[in-house]
């Protein structure tokens, strides 16, 4: 009858998805704890500190330039005020002063200049590297998969937009962020030891 055509056609329908479930090898990593623990990111913090550091000591440099003028503006300022000296040399002191004022308004455009620059460069130099690592540990997640034969690798520390967790229930039974982490880091140059310090020493100040 029709009801029995309409469950045989449910059946045909839907048996194809049972089978292609049943086929499907899933796997689990953290993406967050492989960032965060891979030594590569550890040496691009650590490159990122010292260019942020650098910056800054420029930046100080330009606004001690920055001190000076203002300072200079200020003596000279006062020393064309002086009635002690003729009307000629009061004028002579002030166009000084207003030619040191224009230097005082060139470095603070140079100071704001220098600062967005130095900005976009860190926050450029940031991507870069995130985006750098982030390929090779997604390369060395796929490279894993493929070798397990899972099917789908699903990252445990990704959010929805509304701030829930995608992954909502797993065993870890096939978490692969553990091997992961060991597989990346064994690339890790060793530390050289400071001077005077033995290699065995390392770890224990």
């Amino acid at each position: 009858n029709g009801l029995s055509r309409l469950l045989i056609a449910a059946l045909l329908i839907f048996l194809p998805g049972v089978s292609v479930l049943a086929q499907t090898k899933i796997a689990t990593v953290d993406l967050v704890k492989l960032f965060d623990n891979y030594w590569k990111t550890k040496q691009a913090d650590g490159a990122l500190k010292d260019l942020e550091a650098d910056l800054k000591k420029e930046l100080n440099g330009l606004r001690e330039s920055h001190k000076k003028l203002t300072e200079d503006y200020q003596k000279l300022l006062a020393d064309a005020n002086d009635q002690a000296v003729s009307n000629e040399e009061r004028d002579r002191r002030k166009k000084t002063a207003e030619s040191k004022l224009r230097e005082i308004k060139e470095s603070d455009e140079t100071i704001k200049g220098y600062v967005t620059q130095a900005d976009e460069r860190l926050r450029l130099q940031s991507r870069r590297m995130r985006d750098k690592i982030f390929e090779e540990i997604r390369g060395a997640v796929n490279a894993k998969a493929k070798a397990g034969n899972y099917t789908l690798v699903l990252d445990t520390a990704a959010d929805t937009p509304r701030g829930t967790p995608v992954v909502v229930y797993t065993s870890g039974e096939n978490d692969l962020t553990a091997g992961l982490l060991e597989q990346l880091n064994a690339t890790a140059p060793v530390e050289v030891p400071k001077p005077g310090e033995k290699p065995e020493e390392k770890g224990k100040k």
